[in-house]
């Protein structure tokens, strides 16, 4: 199989080179730039010498037409222009960025912007939230694959919700992400004297993410309210820790949370339930595919407190394309993706 990435020197670029060397069926990776053509990409990034010595490409569509799969990690509102210049109907394309996520062109102008994508190819995506929407995904050629803190967040409360233990009024949400979820390009924010030893929230009720939430929650669930959606910088380079606060609905206990997360997630090979877990922590996950969950009744207040961690890198981005293509061409879920956690 030949795979294409597009983007290959942003993090998340990187990742789908780390996960895809292990990946069976990849025989050939080529990786493709806007502006950097003919630049051997070991001499960029000296840690894949010997691995990965092939030059950048210029990207075209006569080379991506000859390719099995494609992988886009360029920023939001690169993605949504290139891919109806490069399409074909023979390429799965993945879109790692957030081009594809908003199926309203509107909102996408509201919380991004930018220009949206073509209509066509909004309506012609689907979104690739693995172990909830795997049957559409099986059908696709074009994936909008998720953002990072959505894919946290969603795993972890959509089985509540649907299964109707918690009510849809008044979600609070507060994520903590490392700072590589904010790639590989310098900011103030993300600059070390402003991230070391400091905590920030940022885009207070204003973050592109909330739409895209929103809108998952009523196409699962088909109900949706307006959520509260917190985001912080910590810190650390890499994970998200999302802590969801949902009010339970009456009569609700416990052990009905508990059985309805193991069972929604008892066959998926990437989501771990952690029943009455009064611990988690983003290095349980590290470098991994993996989702962590647990959720805690408070009796004297009814609520529910779920909470869940992933590698933002991977699960977040990465790892959940990867699995994406799986699922697609009939593969393994688990194919390039079963990595121990890095813990330490």
């Amino acid at each position: 199989m030949k795979v294409g990435i597009i983007g290959a020197t942003g993090y998340g670029g990187l990742e789908l080179i780390r996960l895809l060397q292990s990946h069976g069926e990849v025989e050939q990776l080529k990786l493709f730039t806007s502006s950097e053509e003919g630049i051997a990409f070991s001499s960029k990034y000296t840690h894949l010498q010997n691995i990965i010595d092939s030059p950048l490409e210029a990207i075209t569509a006569h080379a991506i037409k000859g390719l099995d799969v494609v992988f886009i990690g360029t920023p939001s509102g690169v993605s949504g222009q290139l891919i109806p210049q490069i399409w074909n109907e023979q390429t799965v394309f993945i879109d790692l960025s957030g081009d594809l996520r908003l199926k309203n062109s509107d909102h996408y102008v509201d919380w991004y912007k930018k220009e949206p994508a073509p209509e066509q190819f909004l309506q012609k995506s689907i979104y690739g939230l693995c172990s909830w929407n795997n049957a559409e995904i099986q059908q696709s050629k074009l994936i909008a694959n998720p953002g990072c803190y959505p894919t946290a967040v969603l795993l972890s409360i959509l089985p509540l919700l649907k299964g109707k233990l918690v009510s849809h009024q008044h979600i609070i949400i507060d994520a903590k992400s490392g700072v590589s979820g904010s790639g590989n390009k310098p900011t103030q924010m993300t600059h070390f004297t402003e991230t070391t030893e400091c905590t920030t929230i940022y885009k207070i009720n204003e973050h592109q993410h909330i739409p895209e939430i929103e809108q998952a929650i009523a196409h699962f669930t088909n109900h949706v309210e307006p959520i509260t959606f917190s985001t912080h910088l910590v810190p650390m380079i890499r994970g998200i820790i999302a802590t969801s606060y949902l009010q339970a609905n009456e009569g609700v206990t416990q052990e009905d949370l508990d059985a309805l997360l193991v069972k929604e997630y008892a066959d998926d090979p990437f989501v771990r339930v952690i029943p009455n877990g009064s611990k988690l922590s983003t290095n349980q996950v590290k470098g991994t595919n993996f989702c962590d969950i647990t959720c805690r009744l408070d009796p004297r207040t009814n609520r529910v407190t779920v909470v869940s961690v992933i590698d933002n890198l991977v699960k977040g981005a990465a790892g959940q394309a990867i699995q994406n293509m799986n699922i697609i061409l009939g593969f393994d879920e688990r194919e390039g993706l079963e990595q121990v956690p890095m813990f330490i």
